[in-house]
């Protein structure tokens, strides 16, 4: 008994109960989401621009809205100064927080489910405020999308496959050309339905795959609907013999000896089912689905599968620090993915059960610092990956510390500060190299010939990108092969081979989907490259590629690379785009960006 901020569907606010009365107009409804949804005081001239464009007198139309906002909310809410400080009291529910953080049992019960932000309601006089509320919506709807994912696994690993089911054929309709989607709804149907339904999807998803994208699906596809080699394996029995399988098994990973490594804890995961403890259980899940997880063969949901078991198997047996491990393994696929809200509330869960470990905390503030850094968040992941270097440091984990490292290097780059950053990275790829850490080296390497690139120093820059390339072939990771490539492209544009440039960057986005599991802010930080050079070239056709920048930044709430599509958008003479971009990049302290902001304020319209 509160108050109640319901955005989802057709807007209403509810107060102890019971609902009040609906301001007039839409712009009430139209600032208030723009309020709950965006954590920065924003200057009243900045909103009196964004919402009022026509008025005759915006900042007093603005006053008069505020006013009708506070009658709504009634004393449970704040809205003062300039700019403005929005805030409710401790315990007030607003439906697209709860999407974005709380359960998925939680998201799964809200009314507004599946419905969009402020459905039914439109803007036409505020182009500016129209562009934002699309890409919020586009936001909303990758958090249900991941809500239903998250759902979808969990009730497959509690074995109540038709249930999941549901949710995965969901999950399918709001995305029907996402690869991963369609992988988990086979997996659910083959738990439900058996082999043939599964079989029988992989052919429908691979004929509209065919028909309307002109590509085929990856091998992941029809991976899913195979049976499990699990059930195929010779079993052991007892507990000392399915550890030694599971140690086995991960050494032959790290050997390099991917596919033996894999059978081997396939079997362990067998012979732990033979068992009656759930404990080797809950170890053979979480060592197979860490192992498919960080395989880099599009084998993420037959990986988070047996994460999900496994970490609810260990919380049943007490070993809490395993089901942490289990949990921060979620949560780092969801990181790659861009399902930043979702992964930050399952670390968050991981954190409580890792008891002081320090290898598993310095994971969970590399998770959370990248999440943060992709969103623009700039300050709070500085703090974060700070904290997981420190961490790190005392840990015993040499990936675990090139990590940490790399994503504390590449927030310097991102930041312009380049001098930070050359120093970090300088020192990465000296501890990598030191430690054989061959397959790592592209990705230090991606960001430290940025640096290069940007002191003008093109041969030392194309030197270290085409190294990193061929490491990213030699170990088929398609995401080291993208950042590479699109450094690549920046090397043959500051050449002048504009040809070649084109030619390279339009790949580099390309590379990352040819996996349905690769880092999703690769392949769209490869894309605002070749955004950026299509207008600087005048390419036919930019305007696609922007289109894609925007839709996956906004579905994702990337909220920097959102920012510079709408400049994109400026660019090119889109009414209401500058006044977008002002808004976004209000929200992130970046003078890389603003100093984009001016340069768009002051250049002519794209041709």
């Amino acid at each position: 008994m509160g108050l109640s901020i319901q955005l989802l569907g057709p807007p209403r606010v509810e107060r102890d109960g019971r609902p009040v009365e609906a301001p007039r107009g839409h712009k009430p409804w139209g600032l208030l989401a723009y309020l709950v949804r965006t954590h920065v005081p924003s200057s009243r001239e900045r909103l009196a621009a964004l919402l009022f464009p026509e008025a005759d007198d915006p900042l007093g139309t603005l006053r008069w809205t505020l006013s009708a906002l506070r009658r709504l909310l009634g004393e449970h809410a704040e809205l003062t100064g300039d700019p403005v400080r929005f805030s409710v009291r401790p315990g007030t529910f607003v439906d697209v927080d709860v999407l974005a953080r709380g359960s998925w049992v939680e998201a799964l019960a809200l009314p507004g489910l599946g419905h969009e932000l402020l459905d039914g309601l439109v803007f036409r006089s505020s182009p500016g405020f129209e562009n934002w509320l699309e890409n919020e919506r586009r936001h909303v709807v990758g958090t249900t999308a991941a809500v239903l994912r998250e759902a979808a696994l969990a009730l497959l690993a509690r074995g109540e496959a038709a249930a999941a089911t549901d949710h995965a054929s969901e999950l399918v309709r709001l995305n029907p050309y996402d690869e991963s989607s369609h992988v988990l709804l086979v997996r659910c149907l083959g738990a439900s339905a058996g082999a043939e339904a599964a079989a029988l999807h992989v052919a429908a998803c691979t004929e509209l795959f065919a028909r309307e994208l002109g590509a085929e699906p990856s091998p992941a596809l029809r991976m899913a609907a195979e049976m499990p080699v699990t059930e195929r394996l010779p079993r052991v029995s007892g507990r000392a013999a399915v550890l030694a399988q599971i140690e086995a098994g991960q050494a032959a990973i790290a050997a390099g000896a991917v596919d033996a490594g894999l059978a081997g804890l396939r079997g362990a995961v067998a012979s732990a089912r033979a068992g009656i403890e759930p404990e080797p259980l809950a170890r053979a899940l979480i060592g197979l689905g860490s192992a498919l997880v960080h395989a880099a063969r599009g084998t993420d949901e037959e990986g988070a599968t047996a994460l999900q078991e496994g970490s609810t198997l260990a919380e049943r047996a007490g070993n809490g620090p395993l089901a942490a491990t289990g949990i921060r393994e979620l949560g780092w696929v969801q990181f790659l993915r861009a399902r930043y809200d979702r992964a930050e509330a399952t670390v968050a869960r991981a954190e409580v059960l890792a008891g002081g470990s320090d290898e598993e905390l310095a994971w969970i503030d590399v998770i959370r610092g990248s999440c943060r850094s992709d969103v623009g968040d700039y300050a709070a992941a500085g703090e974060l990956l700070q904290a997981a270097v420190a961490r790190s440091d005392r840990a015993a984990s040499a990936h675990l510390t090139a990590f940490a490292r790399t994503m504390l290097g590449r927030l310097h780059v991102l930041r312009g500060r380049l001098g930070d950053a050359r120093h970090v990275l300088d020192e990465t790829l000296a501890y990598v190299e030191g430690r054989g850490m061959t397959g790592f080296q592209p990705w230090p390497q991606a960001f430290r010939a940025e640096i290069d690139l940007r002191d003008g120093d093109v041969d030392a820059a194309e030197e270290r990108l085409e190294r990193a390339f061929a490491l990213g072939c030699e170990v088929g990771d398609p995401c080291w092969q993208s950042v590479a490539a699109r450094g690549l492209g920046l090397v043959a544009a500051e050449r002048g081979d504009a040809a070649r440039a084109l030619e390279l960057l339009v790949e580099a986005p390309g590379l990352c989907r040819r996996l349905p599991d690769t880092y999703l802010w690769i392949e769209a930080y490869a894309l605002d490259a070749l955004c950026a050079f299509a207008l600087e070239h005048a390419i036919e056709g930019s305007g696609r590629w922007i289109d894609e920048l925007e839709a996956i930044a906004a579905r994702h709430g990337m909220r920097e690379l959102l920012a510079r599509a709408t400049l994109y958008r400026a660019r090119l003479g889109e009414p209401g785009a500058l006044d977008a971009a002002h808004a976004l990049s209000a929200q992130i302290e970046n003078p890389a960006l603003e100093e984009l902001v001016r340069s768009a304020e002051s250049a002519p319209a794209a041709a």
